[in-house]
């Protein structure tokens, strides 16, 4: 692609979240939105492959339709109560009808399907914005309008999402379509919160993106897109390997990793707030998730024994990757679970 037009595409896709950030309007929002979806669909179809022309086509059409509701329900609401703004959520019809198109735009199940198919259609690269930096609009307004939500939808769509999230990563073989039900189920931790404790969404959001970030980065740097040859990634690079597993464990969210510290959080809060059958159930619906960022790890680790092969040694052609940014995102995604009451205190 084009330099320049990749630049433009960028910008735009900047424009776009923070046009939806700096928002009090619906209309407004609504543009953000729309921005964000237009000039991420040429970087998803760039390679032009029909895979990831049909990934593009379904998120094209989903977004498009994600949009259409929210704006149908905020002209119904503005029709109603008279008011545009994203805090006057207040007719029950109104601000159910935004929280679910919000859902379907960005991924929260069961409204989910969409996206471990149109993960696995597009590069490791493209996937990694589509599953950090376009999630952040979307959850601005979810954050904004939660408060106008009635709780047991909230609840509902965030146990379905850590349910399905670690349930339908269990039988998959491709990475990214895992790292697309890893994204639904932490995104159930980040809304179950949404509407009691915003600042915890933050934090989980953060740290979210910190993790997801450094696993994407280190399956590009050992090109893997499959199980079955993360086996022989320790031939090309040990010591990324070794930090890969520890990353993949942060996403699990084991102590004394990064990933084990929105969910202590969470759980601590959903606690206080009464809510301990709702922490119980959440809590053993990240079980299902753990379990297959170990078999990740079994076959980064165990499934090949170390010996010398007569095969190609692709580990010997030399990488031109950058490094500086996937050594910083592995240390934050490793490394800031005791700085955990400074966050807090500044999230707080």
């Amino acid at each position: 692609m084009n330099p320049y037009v990749l630049s433009i595409l960028l910008i735009s896709l900047g424009l776009g979240t923070t046009l939806t950030f700096m928002s009090s309007h619906w209309l407004l929002a609504w543009m953000g939105l729309e921005i964000n979806t237009l000039a991420i669909i040429p970087l998803m179809a760039q390679k032009h492959h029909p895979r990831a022309v049909e990934a593009t086509t379904k998120y094209f059409l989903i977004q498009a339709t994600a949009a259409a509701m929210i704006l149908f329900a905020a002209s119904t609401n503005a029709w109603i109560c008279g008011q545009w703004d994203i805090n006057q959520m207040s007719h029950p019809l109104t601000s159910t009808m935004t929280m679910t198109a919000l859902a379907l735009k960005i991924g929260l199940a069961p409204l989910h399907l969409w996206l471990p198919e149109v993960l696995q259609g597009i590069t490791l690269t493209t996937g990694l914005i589509l599953s950090t930096w376009q999630k952040l609009a979307p959850l601005a307004l979810i954050i904004q309008t939660a408060n106008n939500t009635h709780p047991f939808l909230l609840t509902t769509l965030a146990l379905c999402s850590t349910l399905v999230g670690g349930w339908g990563g269990l039988n998959q073989t491709q990475l990214r379509k895992i790292l697309a039900y890893s994204s639904i189920a932490h995104l159930g931790w980040m809304i179950l919160v949404s509407q009691m404790a915003p600042q915890m969404t933050l934090i989980a959001l953060i740290t979210y993106i910190v993790m997801t970030t450094a696993a994407f980065m280190m399956l590009n740097n050992i090109n893997s897109t499959k199980i079955i040859t993360l086996a022989s990634a320790w031939t090309k690079a040990p010591a990324l390997t070794a930090l890969t597993c520890l990353v993949l464990l942060s996403l699990g969210g084991l102590p004394p990793l990064t990933g084990f510290m929105p969910k202590w959080l969470i759980i601590q809060e959903l606690a206080n707030q009464g809510l301990a059958a709702t922490a119980t159930i959440i809590a053993l619906t990240a079980l299902l998730s753990l379990y297959f960022y170990l078999r990740l790890t079994h076959a980064l680790t165990l499934t090949l024994s170390p010996q010398i092969t007569n095969a190609t040694t692709p580990w010997r052609t030399p990488n031109k990757q950058p490094t500086l940014a996937l050594s910083l995102f592995t240390i934050m995604a490793t490394c800031l679970l005791p700085i955990t009451p400074t966050i807090f205190t500044m999230m707080t």
